[in-house]
């Protein structure tokens, strides 16, 4: 499974330029907000799970913040961000993993995921995303998690999601991340079309087997 979703984002990327495909934000404003209500500072680990091409961690660099981590499944997407950064992308620790196969090998401040989530709709992924999210964030630490409202959209990029509200992804997550607030948004893609998001943050609080 995890080689066929590589190969679909690839040929996503391959295909489209990243302004072009319909998560592309100029500015993640609403991410961004979340991020500095954790109060992180400026030296802590922070990583964005599937962050690809998105523009985050360029507004993050510009904000100060020197340890950064981005992840994705798509080579294509990394190397698009990569170009775009030039001589500061080499501030940054570039993953390329599928998420639902890594083991984070240090502990992060702060996990934001603006649109990875959603896609894993079976139990067993969502499951391995989980551990590998109470692996890799610390204790005390904020989660940012993005998702399709229950009416938002029930495919994406040709494949089907998993819409939330929050009272489904807190059951999902479990009790050991307390929920301190979210952020809805109408996010307009590239085509002209709404998809509805809310964004959640969480504290990490363990304790989980």
């Amino acid at each position: 499974m995890s080689i066929s979703r590589r190969q679909h984002w690839e040929q996503v990327y391959r295909e489209k330029d990243v302004r072009e495909v319909s998560w592309y934000q100029p500015r993640p404003e609403v991410s961004l907000e979340l991020s500095r209500l954790t109060g992180c500072p400026y030296d802590a680990p922070l990583i964005d799970i599937g962050g690809g091409a998105s523009t985050l961690v360029d507004c993050l660099l510009e904000g100060g913040y020197t340890d950064l981590s981005v992840l994705d499944i798509a080579e294509q997407a990394l190397l698009a961000a990569q170009q775009r950064l030039g001589r500061q992308a080499e501030k940054v620790d570039w993953i390329q993993a599928d998420i639902t196969e890594y083991a984070p090998q240090r502990k992060y401040r702060l996990w934001h995921d603006r649109a990875v989530f959603h896609f894993l709709t079976g139990d067993a992924e969502r499951q391995a995303y989980i551990a590998a999210l109470r692996m890799g964030l610390q204790v005390g630490g904020h989660l940012v998690i993005g998702a399709f409202t229950p009416d938002g959209p029930s495919m994406c990029s040709g494949l089907p999601v998993r819409r939330y509200s929050a009272g489904m992804l807190n059951q999902t997550l479990g009790e050991e991340f307390e929920l301190l607030g979210s952020r809805e948004e109408g996010h307009r893609t590239p085509a002209g079309k709404t998809q509805e998001f809310c964004f959640y943050l969480y504290v990490y609080r363990g304790g989980a087997g």
